[in-house]
């Protein structure tokens, strides 16, 4: 294909493929986002995007495909009995011990299914139109891109294959190129600019050229391969087009009436996280568990004109008002005025994001009447000492400050986790959950999530610093992968040697807990007009505090003059100096006894010298 011939121009000359699993209730910010970038830099070009997964769910049923999605192991089994048929009685056994009580239908027919839907989704596209073929692999999507891949390649053998995402990035990209010949070239970190350069190489160049190296873009040339640097970003995210979803749509659109859905819109405002502080000690920064940010370098964020313009053009093109931040992290600064000004549009968006247990009620206040309805917080731990061990940079008083804000009507709803078995974590760290988990129970109760090894991460980096021995594949791939092939790849979840067992038994009375706090929490909120279990009214000169209990009598307390005052004080949390600062009339000897009153009562949480009141408002103020 040549620029300067007319016919060949009208031709789709790349396909962007998107397979199982991602959430299929929205589309895929990835192929969204390259598309549109690539027919802006290169108008002559068109980009088929082929939302592979959505075709697959409702085929599957979404019921199905919803649990599968959830879990690495189930989905990762799916395709990998596809593309691996010989290991599939052996697949079928490990997906058994790992499907109890999540999926009925047995495995056997689910395959039978995916085979039948992928075989009909590659006979209707054409292949053969195309000069480049790429496909984004994220979590649990790495044996159907891997299937696709292998399908395609069977079809037409001359079309170039180019892999990327979040499973690519680094030397799990390196082995991808190593250890499959169907993948030609693969993409580490940000995609826009490699691809960009790759696919004009292709559709300019001539017999004898050679692809000239571009940081982040690995070729199976070493000398097409750049050494030093390892990302291609673009520095100014407001270059960057709004994403292009139409034919995700289009493909919705096409299900029989009872298939269709309202979905989700991906937004991004940023890219990175601005959270990669230092550990105290030195070293690596960021969070020790978190290896999202290993694509990316630095931290970028779009202005708020443009945050704001695309997210309108996106849910009026497609008049949708159910948005999701896809942003590891919102941009911190202004995040109060960005949310005002979506609010100004007077549009009932229902809003997600991902946000800090920093983040502060005003601006809290300010994403609800915006409409965001949900917030994911990163809790992560109740404990101090084990936020300390992960470098969150956040203490246990305000991981509960936020969860009671997060009770106030008219502030998003929260959800988090609790990170169970951390390497390293000891039984100080659990006494400590323990204690303050009594305190939350007021509160959204968090999940509790094993802790996975990531690669990339800063404990899979700095292994000894938390006591873990040695690192490797998860060897639940090896169920996956024949022998030959495992043992060259790099992949996403990490195995590792170094007190597991240990820590399973240490965090089992958590676990347990989390599980009571839920019941206890849900049975609690089978009448949603009785209100928050912890509040209170205010009446002035004195208020009433309201404090609903599980299986047992429902508790009122009342609080006058300066105790009022000192409990309003403390909603946000305040070092003990500050508060004696504040009402010196009431005198040291008077208020450590009412602070202490309150702590054991369970209506206001006491870490070191700092206290927090726990019951909130039955209004918003």
């Amino acid at each position: 294909v040549k620029n300067s011939d007319p016919v060949a121009l009208a031709v789709p000359c790349m396909a962007l493929l998107s397979t199982p699993w991602p959430l299929f209730n929205r589309p895929s910010i990835q192929l969204g986002a390259l598309k549109a970038y690539v027919e802006q830099e290169l108008p002559h070009v068109t980009v088929d995007t082929h939302h592979v997964y959505l075709t697959v769910a409702a085929a599957l049923g979404y019921d199905l495909y919803g649990p599968i999605s959830e879990r690495t192991w189930l989905s990762e089994s799916c395709y990998a009995a596809l593309l691996y048929p010989e290991q599939q009685d052996a697949i079928a056994r490990f997906w058994r011990r790992r499907s109890p009580g999540v999926v009925k239908k047995p495995f056997e027919q689910i395959c039978q299914t995916l085979e039948k839907v992928s075989h009909q989704i590659l006979g209707e596209i054409p292949w053969n139109s195309y000069v480049l073929l790429g496909l984004s692999i994220s979590l649990n999507q790495l044996t159907s891109a891997l299937y696709f891949i292998h399908q395609v390649k069977r079809r037409t053998s001359d079309l170039k294959v180019v892999v990327g995402g979040s499973a690519c990035s680094g030397d799990m990209g390196q082995s991808l190129l190593h250890v499959f010949p169907d993948i030609d070239f693969v993409i580490s970190g940000e995609g826009e600019k490699p691809l960009l350069h790759l696919l004009k190489f292709l559709i300019e160049a001539r017999g004898s050229d050679s692809l000239q190296p571009m940081a982040g873009l690995f070729s199976r040339d070493p000398e097409s391969t750049w050494e030093t640097e390892p990302f291609s970003q673009e520095p100014d995210l407001d270059r960057l087009p709004a994403p292009d979803y139409r034919e995700y749509f289009d493909r919705l659109n096409a299900l029989s009436p009872p298939k269709r859905f309202f979905p989700k819109l991906p937004v991004e405002t940023s890219r990175g996280c601005w959270w990669r502080k230092p550990f105290p000690q030195g070293g690596p920064a960021g969070c020790a568990f978190c290896n999202l940010n290993i694509q990316w370098n630095g931290y970028r964020a779009k202005s708020h004109h443009n945050i704001i313009a695309q997210i309108r053009a996106l849910s009026e093109g497609h008049q949708i008002l159910s948005l999701s931040f896809m942003d590891n992290l919102l941009p911190a600064k202004e995040m109060d005025k960005l949310f005002r000004k979506i609010a100004e549009g007077n549009r009932d968006y229902r809003l997600f994001a991902e946000i800090r247990a920093t983040t502060r009620k005003e601006t809290l206040a300010a994403m609800g009447a915006a409409g965001m309805a949900e917030v994911q917080v990163g809790i992560e731990a109740l404990s101090t000492g084990l936020l300390n061990k992960m470098n969150k940079g956040t203490t246990a008083i305000q991981n509960l400050e936020i969860m009671k804000n997060c009770e106030i009507p008219g502030l998003p709803r929260l959800t988090g986790n609790v990170i169970l078995n951390f390497p390293g974590s000891d039984q100080r760290d659990v006494e400590e959950t323990l204690k303050n988990l009594s305190f939350a129970l007021p509160f959204q109760p968090l999940k509790g999530t094993p802790f996975w090894l990531g690669y990339g991460s800063l404990v899979w980096q700095n292994p000894k610093a938390f006591g873990i021995k040695r690192v490797h594949n998860h060897p639940f791939y090896a169920r996956l992968f024949p022998p030959e092939v495992f043992k060259d790849l790099v992949l996403m979840i990490q195995g590792y040697h170094g007190g597991i067992r240990h820590q399973e038994r240490l965090w089992r009375p958590v676990k347990q807990a989390l599980e009571d706090w839920k019941t206890a929490y849900l049975s609690l909120h089978q009448n949603p007009k009785r209100g928050p279990i912890l509040s209170y009214q205010d009446g002035g000169e004195f208020m009433i505090i309201r404090q609903r209990c599980h299986m047992a009598q429902d508790m009122t307390h009342r609080l006058r003059g300066t105790s009022r005052k000192i409990y309003l004080f403390c909603q946000e949390n305040r070092p003990l100096s500050q508060i004696v600062g504040k009402f010196p009339d009431f005198g040291e000897e008077t208020i450590i006894p009412f602070l202490n009153m309150m702590v054991d009562k369970k209506l206001m949480f006491r870490e070191g010298a700092h206290y927090l009141s726990l019951a909130v408002p039955l209004r918003l103020s």
